[in-house]
């Protein structure tokens, strides 16, 4: 399946034959649809912005961005997972991280909501929108920031009205950051060559249908056991995806981010004999740069770290839980990332979003929705009136 750069292994369960013709027949139906949201995966997709723009705005070498949920995961998980290092940029995703913030002169203010409405994000770019440039990427409709954008005469790039935030790290919200980082769209979107790919879908719809399956047996918590810290943005997108698309009607899947090695030492002990409702996804990137053991340093009854990367470690130990998960019949998959780059990303983007759709096609869920945040957003606005 994927590229070379991707390697997984499934989960080790019985197969589910039925489950699985059936998940066949709904992927042909999804990918055949009219669906907004696969056409931003497709290669021929058109961002809303003007590409001679773009070599406008690389000359800004700090960059903020101010957004909430998908509107930003997307664009922090290219950061981080690609490790840019030429140009600074800020995330401003929370209140507490202004405080810490200090702005550097030539920088871009890059304003992202669906809505328009966004409280989080209405307040926080109230504070740091100034005399520098502004950029407001929301839907084409009447709201709070198209309103400010006007009246600030800042440019206006368009929300896709069809692809919802979380959705959206292949339409112009992920791939306008991307570009200001010196990626481009092209090299993320690789739907068109994956649809096709008979390993791809076979390993498609049976991690679909070996999730159902769990699921079916009251295993709910899916938990990542990940050993790569550049991809701490990647999950922090995918728990919003899952969470956000598959949590309705007393149904769905929680994702839980738990960071390796460090939680070897704390939650381990839980995973491995505590209750058992849960299923786990291992992450790893090999990487080529990794820090050397000083051998010189080494006392002789630790002689097996001599020549060993700080990555060979940290792999043996994700080797290790696989072995032990293995004999305690604890059900996992395991993904390892052999490059770092751009078409790498863009698959594991384009696999979790059709995965998590499926799994709500299947589930009888809307997996495009998220009706019960609005609750909250209602009654903040009323404590915030009173």
């Amino acid at each position: 399946m994927f590229n070379n750069s991707i390697k997984i292994k499934k989960f080790l369960i019985k197969k589910n034959l039925p489950s699985k013709k059936n998940l066949l027949k709904l992927y042909y139906k999804l990918v055949n649809s009219d669906n907004k949201i696969l056409s931003s995966m497709k290669d021929n997709y058109e961002d809303s912005y003007k590409k001679k723009h773009i070599k406008n705005l690389k000359k800004f070498n700090n960059v903020n961005i101010i957004g909430m949920g998908g509107s930003i995961l997307g664009a922090k998980a290219i950061h981080n997972f690609l490790s840019i290092k030429k140009k600074n940029f800020n995330f401003i995703d929370n209140f507490q991280s202004l405080n810490s913030l200090k702005l550097k002169k030539n920088h871009i203010n890059l304003i992202i909501s669906k809505s328009g409405n966004t409280l989080e994000t209405i307040s926080n770019s109230n504070i740091l929108i100034n005399n520098q440039k502004n950029i407001f990427l929301t839907e084409n409709k009447k709201s709070y920031l198209t309103n400010l954008a006007k009246k600030l005469k800042a440019e206006i790039v368009h929300h896709n009205n069809f692809i919802g935030g979380r959705y959206s790290v292949l339409s112009e919200v992920g791939m306008l950051p991307a570009e200001l980082m010196g990626y481009k769209p092209e090299k993320f979107r690789k739907f068109n060559q994956l649809i096709n790919n008979k390993k791809f879908i076979e390993s498609l719809t049976q991690n679909v249908s070996d999730i159902l399956r769990l699921t079916k047996k009251n295993k709910t918590n899916s938990i990542i056991l990940n050993y790569d810290k550049k991809s701490e943005g990647l999950f922090n997108w995918y728990q919003q995806l899952v969470a956000e698309s598959l949590g309705k009607q007393n149904k769905g899947i929680l994702p839980i981010i738990s960071s390796m090695p460090e939680d070897n030492h704390s939650l381990m002990q839980y995973y491995l004999d505590g209750i058992k409702n849960n299923f786990f996804t291992l992450f790893f990137v090999k990487e080529k740069n990794s820090k050397k053991i000083n051998s010189k340093k080494i006392l002789y009854s630790h002689d097996y770290l001599q020549n060993k990367s700080l990555n060979d470690i940290s792999f043996s130990q994700f080797r290790a839980t696989e072995n032990v998960f293995n004999k305690k019949k604890i059900p996992f998959r395991s993904f390892i990332i052999h490059k770092r780059n751009e078409r790498t990303l863009g698959e594991l983007f384009t696999f979790f979003m059709l995965e998590t759709i499926l799994l709500g096609m299947a589930m009888k869920i809307n997996p495009f929705n998220q009706p019960a945040v609005e609750l909250i957003k209602k009654d903040t606005i009323k404590f915030l009136k009173a």
